[in-house]
């Protein structure tokens, strides 16, 4: 499984992040689209989950997060690959 965050920031008031999830199986892209709490889609093979946050939860919003971006991306996918991991271990 491959997660990338392809888009962040501001939205109708409300802060969010979207991830791409990659190289999932079918079963595994039809379990979590109908699973997961968080707005979901399929497109061909690629899982798209868009988590809205309040703005006091929201991971990109600390001075350290604006200095260091990158690692505060790569430490997201990281945890929402650990996320996705675990719930498909109910499947």
């Amino acid at each position: 499984m491959i997660v990338k965050i392809m888009n962040y920031g501001d939205e109708n008031d409300s802060k969010f992040i979207e991830y791409h999830v990659e190289s999932l199986s079918k079963d595994q892209l039809v379990f979590l689209n109908e699973n997961l709490d968080e707005e979901t889609t399929v497109d061909e093979d690629i899982l798209r989950i868009k988590i809205y946050f309040e703005e006091e939860l929201y991971p990109f919003q600390s001075d350290a997060a604006k200095i260091r971006l990158d690692d505060f991306i790569a430490r997201e996918e990281i945890e929402m690959n650990v996320f996705l991991s675990s719930f498909l271990e109910d499947m």
